[in-house]
């Protein structure tokens, strides 16, 4: 399992309609093969900012499989014009104990 880790800094004052939009764009990632989870989180401290956590099944099912569809198409139109500076987006794996 890869955790796909984003911080995205939507523009202040477009809070709402990115949460909105969100609403929309979830079910889009929610069907793609590999996707497991995902879960959207504001910040306390700076309310402009969300946490973006998606579970995939491997690395290239977010990197090759999602990014190269025409789901993700949609999916920028929906949302990226919300962000300013645009998100950077990482991958980690658990560590499990020795």
């Amino acid at each position: 399992m890869v955790r796909e880790h984003a911080l995205l800094p939507v523009i202040a004052g477009r809070e709402s309609e990115f949460e909105a939009a969100f609403d929309v764009a979830r079910p889009i990632i929610a069907s793609m093969p590999g996707f497991r989870t995902l879960s959207l989180s504001r910040s306390i401290e700076s309310p402009s900012t969300y946490l973006l956590l998606v579970e995939w099944e491997t690395l290239e099912d977010h990197t090759e499989g999602f990014r190269s569809s025409p789901e993700y198409a949609r999916w920028r139109d929906l949302l990226h014009h919300f962000y300013d500076p645009f998100p950077v987006v990482e991958h980690y794996v658990t560590i499990e104990p020795r």
